[in-house]
C-alpha cells in the first residue's frame, strides 16, 4: 500500500480512476487498523479522522466533480419548449384524459417553466445576440474608446433628446429622461457623444435627422455606437412635490431644448420633481401620473427670468402691500371684478335700517335671496378704497419674488388636531352664503361660523361674542394694524371684520369653522395654523342659470326684490371667470352650483373629505420653519 502512495506522489499527474482516490483511502485505513492492533501511539485518532462521515462526503464529491471535468454535460434537446408545445398539444386531442394527465398539462402551461424551458433552449442551442463584430487589427493609437448600446424598443419613446456642436458638428447626449428606456436601460448618459446610429454615422448631420434616423425603427433594436463621457456629474433626483402656481406650455416656449420633450401643466396642478440636474430645465410628472417618462418644466429660476413672456401666467398679488409682478391690464382686470361686486352689493345696502344680523340669505319655494351679514360682506369689499393700512406683514402676502411652485406634501389630519378652516369662495350671487348656512344647519353641533368684530354699537337683543364682538375704533384699528384680521373694512362709518382669533375659537372648541371670503384673504387662511380648506363655488353655464333661476328673485335697493336679470346671470360668469384665472391654484375643491340640494351634498362630501381624507398641502404648514 506505500508502494501505490508513495507511486501516486511521485507522479501526481496519473490517473486515479473514477474510484482511484477512494481505493488509496481504504488502504490507508487497513493499515491504520493493522497499527492499532499491534498498539501503536496515535493510531486510533487518526483512525478515527480518517473514518469521518465528513471526509468520505468530500471524496464523493470529489470523485463527481473529476468525472464531470472530462465529460462535460450536454443538453440531450436543444428544443425543449417546442417538445412542451407539441405534449401539451397531444394531450389536449386525447378525448379522455386521466388525472395525471390534467395535472401534467397544467403544470407544462405554467409561465415559470414555460420560462425556464425558454431558457433551456437558449442556452442549449446557443442563440445570443447580438453578436458583436470582432475589434479590427488595423486598430489606430490614438483611437477612442467607444461603447456599443442595443436598445430593444416597443413603440415606447427612447426618452433622451440630443444637440448638436455647431463647431465640431459632433451629436451629444444631452440629457436622459426620467423613467424612459435609455434611463432604464442605465446604458446612455448625458454628454455621451454618439458616433453612430443603426450603422449610421451622425457626425455632421442635423439632430433632426438624427432623430429621424431613430424613429425609422418604431420598435426592434436600436444600435448606438457611442464614446462615453469620462466624467460624469452627480445626479441631483431626490423627489420634490409642488403645486403649479401659473400656468405652462411648451409648444409657446421658444426657449425650451425640446417642445416634444415638454410637459404641460395648469395652475393647481400637483407636479412630481425628479430631477433638478439641470439648473434650467427640470424633469417631472404630473400627478396622477400614467406616462412612462417624465417631462421637461421650467425651474424655477427660469420661470422668474421669464415672468413677463407670453408662454406662462404669473399668479396675480391682490395686497397692496407689495410690489406687483402682473401685468396693467391684469391689474384692471381685477379691480374690475371688485367694483362689479361693490356696485351689485351697494345697490342692496343703501338701506337706513341694515339687517347684517340676520341669516338673509334663503330660499323658498326655488327663490333665491343674496347676502348674508350684508354690512360684513360689503365693507370687504370696499376696504381697498377706504384707506384701510396696507398689510404689514410679508407673509400674508405674495412678495415681488413670488415662486411659481408652491412645495406641497402628502397631508392627513391626526383625529387629535383641530378640524381645518373650510373657507367658501365664489363670485357674487352664485349661492355662497345660502351653501354656508344649509351646511351649518345641517349639524349646529359640528358646524359653526366666526363671530365678527365691529365698532358700531349693539343692538338692544344683542351680546357680544354671540352676534358680534363689540369694540371701539381705536382697539379695531390697532388689530388692524397688527394684521389681527382675516379680512376687515368700513361701511356706513362703522369698522367690520373677521379676526384670526375668531376662527381659532371655534377651531379649539372642537367643531368645523365654516367661513365665506373674498379672493384678497386667501393667504390671509392658508396658513400653518389654520390650514383653510378652499373651496370655490362655481357658478354654471349661462344657459342653466336661466333655467335654475328664472323665478329666482335678487335684492335691489332698499330691499325691494326683483327678478335677476340677464345681465345679473352675464356679471355672475364673468366675475367666476376672472376669479378661476387669477386664483385657481388655491382651489382645494370646485363645486358647480347648478341644483342646491346637489351642490348642499357635495359641499358635505368636500367638508368630510377636508377632515378625513389625505391631501397635498402647503410644506410650510409641515414644517413651519420652511416659511423663513
Amino acid at each position: 500500500m506505500r508502494q501505490a502512495v508513495e507511486a501516486q506522489v511521485l507522479n501526481p499527474h496519473c490517473e486515479l480512476g473514477e474510484h482511484g482516490l477512494r481505493q488509496i483511502l481504504t488502504d490507508v485505513i487497513e493499515e491504520v487498523r493493522q497499527s492499532v492492533q499491534q498498539e501503536i501511539d496515535g493510531s486510533e485518532l487518526l483512525h478515527s479522522l480518517l473514518n469521518a462521515p465528513w471526509l468520505q462526503s468530500l471524496l464523493k464529491v470529489y470523485e463527481c466533480l473529476q468525472r464531470f471535468q472530462r465529460d462535460s454535460p450536454a443538453p440531450a434537446l436543444d428544443y425543449a419548449s417546442g417538445l412542451s408545445f407539441q405534449l401539451l398539444v397531444d394531450i389536449k386531442s386525447l378525448p379522455g384524459c386521466s388525472d395525471e394527465a390534467k395535472e401534467l398539462y397544467r403544470l407544462l402551461r405554467q409561465p415559470h417553466l414555460q420560462a425556464l424551458l425558454s431558457a433551456h433552449d437558449t442556452v442549449a442551442q446557443k442563440d445570443y445576440d447580438p453578436v458583436l463584430p470582432p475589434m479590427p487589427d488595423d486598430l489606430p493609437d490614438d483611437e477612442e474608446a467607444t461603447r456599443i448600446v442595443c436598445l430593444v424598443k416597443n413603440k415606447q419613446p427612447l426618452g433622451a433628446t440630443i444637440k448638436r456642436n455647431d463647431v465640431t458638428g459632433e451629436i451629444f447626449v444631452a440629457r436622459v429622461i426620467h423613467g424612459g428606456l435609455a434611463d432604464r436601460s442605465g446604458l446612455l448618459h448625458a454628454g455621451d457623444r454618439i458616433v453612430e446610429v443603426n450603422g449610421f454615422p451622425v457626425y455632421g448631420m442635423e439632430p433632426e435627422q438624427v432623430i429621424q434616423v431613430v424613429q425609422a425603427r418604431s420598435q426592434g433594436t436600436i444600435m448606438f455606437k457611442v464614446v462615453p463621457i469620462t466624467e460624469r456629474t452627480v445626479h441631483n433626483k431626490t423627489t420634490l412635490y409642488v403645486r403649479a402656481m401659473a400656468d405652462y406650455s411648451p409648444q409657446h416656449d421658444t426657449a425650451i431644448p425640446c417642445a416634444d420633450a415638454g410637459m404641460a401643466f395648469r395652475k393647481g396642478d400637483v407636479l412630481e420633481i425628479v430631477d433638478q440636474t439641470d439648473a434650467l430645465w427640470w424633469q417631472a410628472n404630473k400627478l396622477p401620473s400614467t406616462a412612462a417618462c417624465a417631462g421637461l418644466i421650467p425651474s424655477t429660476n427660469l420661470l422668474k427670468r421669464k415672468q413677463r413672456e407670453f408662454w406662462w401666467s404669473q399668479p396675480y398679488q391682490p395686497h397692496t402691500c407689495t410690489q406687483t409682478l402682473s401685468t396693467v391690464e391684469e391689474e384692471e382686470d381685477l379691480i374690475a371684478i371688485d367694483e362689479k361686486c361693490v356696485e351689485a352689493d351697494e345697490e342692496a345696502f343703501e338701506s337706513e335700517e341694515l339687517k347684517e344680523e340676520e341669516d338673509d340669505f334663503s330660499s323658498k319655494d326655488g327663490v333665491y335671496f343674496a347676502g348674508f351679514r350684508r354690512s360684513v360682506r360689503l365693507c370687504r369689499r370696499r376696504s381697498r378704497s377706504t384707506g384701510q393700512p396696507s398689510c404689514p406683514c410679508p407673509t400674508s402676502c405674495y412678495s415681488a419674488s413670488i415662486s411659481p411652485y408652491e412645495e406641497v406634501v402628502r397631508y392627513q389630519r391626526h383625529p387629535q388636531d383641530t378640524h381645518r378652516l373650510i373657507a367658501l369662495l365664489g363670485a357674487s350671487g352664485v349661492g355662497v352664503n345660502e351653501l354656508r348656512r344649509r351646511l351649518m344647519e345641517t349639524n349646529p353641533s359640528v358646524f359653526q361660523g366666526a363671530v365678527p368684530h365691529t365698532t358700531r354699537a349693539p343692538k338692544g337683543y344683542e351680546e357680544s361674542g354671540r352676534e358680534y364682538h363689540f369694540t371701539c375704533r381705536e382697539v379695531f384699528d390697532n388689530m388692524v394694524y397688527n394684521n389681527k384680521f382675516l379680512e376687515s373694512g368700513e361701511y356706513k362709518g362703522n369698522l367690520y371684520g373677521t379676526s384670526v382669533e375668531s376662527v381659532r375659537e371655534v377651531l379649539n372648541s372642537g367643531k368645523i369653522c365654516v367661513i365665506d371670503i373674498e379672493a384678497h384673504a386667501l393667504l390671509a387662511v392658508r396658513t400653518h395654523e389654520l390650514r383653510a380648506y378652499v373651496i370655490y363655488v362655481k357658478p354654471p353655464t349661462l344657459e342653466r342659470l336661466r333655467e335654475t333661476r328664472q323665478d329666482a328673485y335678487i335684492t335691489t335697493n332698499y330691499y325691494v326684490n326683483r327678478l335677476f336679470k340677464d345681465e345679473d346671470f352675464q356679471e355672475m360668469e364673468e366675475a367666476a371667470r376672472k376669479l378661476e384665472s387669477h386664483y385657481s391654484q388655491f382651489f382645494d375643491r370646485v363645486i358647480v352650483n347648478e341644483e342646491l340640494q346637489d351642490s348642499c351634498a357635495q359641499l358635505l362630501a368636500a367638508v368630510r373629505k377636508a377632515q378625513d381624507g389625505p391631501q397635498w398641502v402647503p410644506a410650510s404648514w409641515i414644517r413651519p420653519a420652511a416659511e423663513s
